[in-house]
């Protein structure tokens, strides 16, 4: 193994590192464009860049003076670098951005919150089209509308859109089993299209009526409407004109809850960045369709000496990584090279996208109510943050650690008498919960007696750890907790401390959070491995702290518990059997009536279901009937 520096020995020199090492590199160096990677001594990458002139660029580190204070650390630090050649600039950047995403290099700018965005999809692979929720990659036929900022804001414009266009939103085999409406029908927000109270030509049309509407012409949806509620008056169906009226009205509304509706600007996301402290807040508005589809706040990695534009343009880069830009993109600071991340987001469109950085009219207004509500995200964060690291000071001197903890993992267990037990870990830490880094265990243990608490936390603890000791053996990477919270007394702590033996982990601090008397919140008791059970007084704001993440890895578990039963209570013992689908299982179902019909069921009445053919009934039969 390689010693480091600050511990010479005769038999391993000190690895060199610094300027000297990265002049070193200067005479292979060509001028073409590239990625370059600086690593430490251990080989763990500090920064990824990109180059014009790979040469150049990184001569002006071997320089012994004019960088920045987080630069010279970088360069101090660098023992070893790598190169990738590209033929473009434009490569270059596509590159350098997937790699940091990757990496996650020490000194790079990082996004660190990288989700993706929901979608409203009008499917066209039935004769009456549904309209639902999407997330993911578009490979289901139909119109696509979005993106949308969150799922709660595609939730309510399809609330709207349902009272509006009374388009379905079950699911094909739903559809294709209705013998009478659904609740929806009976509470307008559906035509029942299932069991034909409404014609095909007329479903059309409404669906035509939503695109419309979804791509921003929603003057001629109310226009229509209009006229046939004044139709339907005029004949006085005033029944027919009070419906009417109230799709007007939820069309209304749907308009008036999307707030901002720019008039000049069709399709944008207006990015705002405010910096402070150190720490940097990215706010994204989405403009479609002249309507504003939700905003969403982003908190890079950044630092004290980083420039706006730097932190901006590794955003882009980042963000649009697998997200398809769109025509136009509001920055509130111009970046340096917005020529070449427009020719990069072009190439990776399929048409042009512009990079604008207004300062009048309409988009300079959108630029500066983003900016607000960025300087009010960071304000509101770091103030938490603030709270969260007393929390964790408080939290160290509670329990007699040695520094406040950087993160926290919390378990806790969920069955009901043994059955579909699970097991749920959450985590925090000084910016909160960290639920990107939440796990879920289903209990494996063939062997344990159900409902046996300590057997499954031995179980999770172990498959925990091990992982840990595979992704992390050097302690390096930032995996490992610097405390672990179980929800239990004296015989939880006794199960993990075994645990803890079995796996040669000696200095993993735990406590085990108990109900206390009369198991009320405030009473909660805290074991620790060969000391006496101590509470906290019932105003202390650790002990409100501990509570609360308590609760969370509760309600984790309870959720994770109830997913896991409810898939166990609709599973059909027919979807396990190969070349069985939606279509033969439905007829297998009509034919028996039911699922456990049909596995006692003789291989000759098997035979006899349309669409099931001889070699299927058998392999059907087999696999109710297995044979030694």
């Amino acid at each position: 193994m390689t010693q480091s520096n600050d511990q010479p020995t005769s038999e391993s020199p000190p690895v060199p590192q610094g300027r000297e090492v990265i002049q070193g590199y200067l005479s292979s160096l060509t001028g073409q464009p590239g990625v370059y990677r600086m690593l430490d001594a251990q080989a763990r990458v500090l920064y990824v860049g990109k180059a014009r002139n790979l040469r150049a660029r990184v001569s002006s580190y071997a320089r012994p003076t004019g960088h920045s204070a987080r630069i010279s650390r970088m360069i101090r630090d660098t023992a070893s670098m790598m190169f990738l050649t590209t033929r473009t600039e434009t490569e270059a950047l596509l590159l350098e951005q997937n790699l940091i995403k990757q990496l996650k290099p020490k000194y790079n700018v990082l996004l660190r919150d990288d989700k993706s965005f929901p979608n409203i999809l009008l499917a066209k692979d039935h004769a009456y089209p549904q309209i639902r929720k999407h997330r993911g990659a578009r490979k289901a036929p139909g119109a696509y509308f979005g993106p949308f900022a969150s799922a709660g804001a595609v939730n309510r414009t399809l609330n709207q859109l349902q009272k509006v266009f009374l388009l379905r939103n079950c699911s094909d085999s739903m559809f294709e089993s209705r013998t009478r409406p659904c609740l929806l029908y009976q509470i307008k927000r559906c035509s029942a299209p299932c069991v034909g109270h409404i014609s095909e030509e007329d479903y059309a049309g409404t669906v035509a009526d939503a695109e419309r509407f979804l791509s921003g012409r929603s003057t001629k949806v109310q226009e229509k409407l209009a006229q046939q509620m004044q139709e339907a008056s005029d004949a006085m169906e005033f029944e027919r004109a009070a419906a009417l009226r109230d799709r007007i009205r939820a069309l209304t509304q749907v308009q008036s809850a999307q707030g901002i509706n720019p008039r000049g600007t069709a399709e944008a996301d207006v990015i705002a960045l405010h910096m402070e402290g150190g720490q940097a807040c990215v706010q994204v508005f989405f403009i479609r369709a002249h309507q504003n589809w939700g905003n969403q706040d982003f908190y890079p990695r950044a630092g004290a000496d980083i420039e706006e534009a730097e932190v901006l343009e590794a955003f882009l880069g980042q963000f649009y990584d697998q997200k398809e830009p769109p025509k136009q993109i509001l920055l509130s600071h111009p970046i340096e090279n917005d020529d070449l991340m427009s020719e990069a987001l072009s190439d990776k469109a399929g048409r042009k996208v512009a990079l604008l950085v207004p300062q009048r009219g309409e988009k300079a207004e959108l630029i500066e109510g983003a900016a607000r509500n960025a300087r009010e995200s960071l304000g509101r964060r770091m103030a938490e943050s603030a709270t969260q690291a007393k929390l964790l000071r408080g939290l160290a001197e509670a329990f007699e650690l040695d520094a406040p903890p950087s993160r926290v993992e919390v378990f806790d267990n969920s069955h009901i008498q043994g059955s579909h037990a699970v097991g749920a870990m959450i985590v925090a830490g000084p910016d909160g919960y960290m639920k990107n880094q939440y796990r879920k265990f289903n209990i494996k243990g063939d062997s344990l007696t159900p409902g046996d608490d300590f057997g499954m936390m031995k179980e999770v603890l172990t498959r925990r750890l091990t992982r840990l000791q595979k992704d992390d053996p050097d302690r390096d990477k930032g995996l490992w907790p610097d405390l672990l919270l179980i929800d239990g007394g004296a015989g939880q702590i006794s199960a993990v401390k075994e645990i803890m033996d079995e796996m040669g982990v000696s200095d993993l601090p735990f406590v085990g959070v108990a109900k206390g008397v009369d198991r009320d919140a405030g009473k909660e008791e805290f074991h620790r491995p060969g000391l006496r059970p101590f509470a906290l007084k019932m105003n202390d704001p650790v002990l409100y702290f501990v509570q609360r993440l308590r609760d969370e890895a509760h309600r984790f578990a309870i959720g994770t518990h109830r997913a896991r039963r409810s898939k166990a209570i609709s599973a059909n013992p027919l979807d396990d059997i190969a070349g069985v689908g939606a279509t033969r299982k439905r007829a297998l179902l009509a034919h028996f009536g039911s699922a456990k019909a049909v596995s006692r069921a003789n291989l000759a009445d098997l035979k006899a279901v349309d669409g099931i053919s001889g070699q299927l009934a058998e392999a059907i039969y087999d696999h109710f009937n297995p044979q030694d």
